[in-house]
């Protein structure tokens, strides 16, 4: 009978989108209202950050039944979102009523398909591992189509999938599936991980990579603290703070960390999968800096109960800002894809004394582009050129590789702004804002 009527009421009340290239100067703005449901924000979010677009402002609200979004994005090149298509892709997507219902966990775009199959890894991170993962599954007769792969805190996690170099279709043979498994395994393994590696296979469906690359590091407990040797001196540091407002029954969360990509998708994802429900929020961006502050409580309606689960809180969200900012050199390939190319490509970086922090692989129409967020393998020092040149050389001039530094690395050109000027202002005017009274 509930679910009757919360349906009733979404037909009474459908989603509404309004995307405005005319009220702002320098974004297009993004209104999104519903009746609300636990983990709709992230929702939006996703749909959002998988079109890569930049979310330079948002205002979030959601008391009661009713949840309504503004966002302020951009292209990466800084341009507004003028393509029609796309506007009536978001407005189709987030109007959608399926798009509301609590069965839909998948990505954008991305359709179930019985064409490969979905393999998770997970284990302690070391120089050279995804060649050795990659090398196995080579071996195996396994091609890799997409693949994510992400390192923190010693630990490594990956989401692959994989076809029969033969059938192109997804690997069906229970017993292949077996090896497979066992094999990765004792890869993952290697000398010191006998308990903590593991390798789950899959059928395919609507899996979102990133999210669930998420999910694993948290089920990995990613977050707990280890100690850096060779720690860099970095102005804007992560800086995250829970506090209680009293006053509202919330707990109030307050970040302030370099700006960059799916950043808000990170946090979103990492508050919703721990069970908490952000029922206001500012989000605000300038230069390469980015300040959050949300309005939370868990799903039952009450807000943190205890100073240890305020310092997990903390502890999540800097993993989860963490996890895809890296000091690394980036290195995008775009070549015809074949049989045995990541693990090629993957040797080749080993032994030109490359570590990869983290890796983003797709396959379309017969080409690979792949990303690769590399470091020196030895003290993390800068990649220098005779290394890029050595890999040009043996990767061939049939394949296009560019490079450049991932704009975490670099400094902003001014001293950033302190925090307890700019979250003291977020914090005094949340309360007066028309997102907070809607």
């Amino acid at each position: 009978m509930e679910d009757e009527y919360a349906k009733l009421i979404r037909r009474m009340n459908p989603p509404r989108v309004t995307i405005d290239n005319n009220s702002s100067a320098d974004a297009t703005v993004i209104q999104v209202e519903s009746v609300n449901k636990h983990g709709i924000l992230l929702e939006v979010v996703q749909v959002l950050a998988d079109l890569d677009l930049v979310i330079k402002k948002a205002y979030i609200s959601s008391d009661g039944g009713w949840f309504m979004d503004v966002f302020n994005v951009v292209y990466h090149d800084g341009n507004k979102v003028r393509d029609e298509r796309v506007v009536t892709y978001i407005k189709k997507v987030l109007e959608s009523d399926a798009f509301y219902t609590p069965s839909l966990t998948g990505s954008v775009g991305l359709k179930p398909s019985n064409d490969y199959t979905v393999i998770e890894l997970v284990g302690i991170d070391r120089p050279g591992l995804l060649s050795e993962v990659s090398a196995v599954l080579k071996n195996l007769g396994c091609n890799v189509v997409n693949a994510e792969i992400w390192t923190h805190n010693t630990r490594a996690a990956a989401v692959v999938h994989v076809t029969d170099d033969k059938t192109n279709h997804a690997v069906e043979d229970t017993k292949r599936l077996s090896t497979i498994k066992k094999l990765l395994c004792n890869v993952l393994k290697g000398n010191n991980d006998l308990k903590t590696a593991k390798v789950t296979l899959s059928a395919p469906g609507f899996v979102h990579r990133q999210r669930r690359l998420h999910q694993i590091m948290f089920a990995e407990r990613d977050y707990e603290k280890v100690e850096k040797t060779d720690e860099k001196d970095n102005k804007l540091k992560t800086r995250v703070t829970v506090l209680d407002c009293v006053e509202k029954d919330y707990t109030v969360v307050t970040m302030h960390c370099r700006d960059r990509p799916k950043l808000l998708f990170d946090i979103i994802c990492t508050l919703t999968d721990m069970q908490y429900v952000v029922f206001h929020g500012v989000v605000h961006t300038e230069k390469m800096e980015a300040f959050q502050e949300y309005y939370i409580r868990h799903v039952d309606g009450s807000p943190l109960s205890s100073e240890a689960e305020r310092e997990r809180v903390m502890q999540c969200l800097e993993a989860a800002i963490e996890r895809r900012t890296s000091e690394a050199l980036e290195l995008e390939l775009c070549t015809a894809d074949r049989v045995g190319l990541l693990s090629d490509i993957t040797r080749i970086f080993r032994e030109n004394s490359l570590c990869i922090k983290r890796a983003e692989i797709s396959t379309e129409g017969g080409t690979a582009k792949d990303k690769f967020y590399v470091t020196d393998m030895t003290n993390n020092n800068p990649v220098d050129q005779k290394t890029i040149d050595s890999i040009r050389r043996q990767i061939g001039q049939q394949a296009a590789l560019h490079v450049r530094w991932n704009n975490n690395s670099s400094q902003s050109s001014s001293d950033p702004q302190p925090e307890e000027t700019k979250i003291g202002f977020l914090l005094g005017n949340l309360f007066k804002s028309r997102a907070f009274y809607s």
